[in-house]
């Protein structure tokens, strides 16, 4: 009953009964992610080219889809991950959470919300005056 009533009145759990449907009668699985996220085809958007989408396991964020798996959703690729053989570069690093908002989020120093004490003035700042 709570997973019917999430997809009923949230948006951000996963799929609506909305996207279920959808997915139901026009969607094509096309694969799954290391974090869960599936992955579909189906349907036509307005401009002519085959609709993709996904399905979040867990909340909806999505600086969780992988590398491989933003260029298929955007149309830089025809191939999905799942597809072929897809290993990421030397330089790509793996995926890190986005925490803006919330506790954990980066606090450089010297910020009202870090921890620690703010360093004192050394003087070596003249603040502008107007007419100076």
């Amino acid at each position: 009953m709570k997973n019917f009533l999430l997809q009923f009145f949230t948006w951000w759990h996963g799929q609506t009964l909305g996207t279920r449907f959808h997915t139901w009668r026009k969607g094509t699985l096309v694969g799954e992610d290391e974090f869960g996220n599936r992955y579909y085809l189906g349907g036509k958007d307005s401009e002519g080219r085959t609709r993709r989408w996904v399905i979040y396991d867990g909340l909806s964020e999505a600086s969780q889809i992988p590398s491989g798996w933003h260029g298929w959703m955007h149309y830089r690729t025809d191939t999905p991950p799942s597809k072929e053989d897809y290993k990421p570069r030397d330089w790509q690093k793996p995926h890190v959470p986005n925490m803006t908002g919330t506790s954990q989020a980066y606090r450089p120093q010297g910020s009202l919300l870090s921890p620690g004490k703010r360093p004192a003035v050394t003087g070596d700042y003249d603040a502008w005056t107007p007419g100076s």
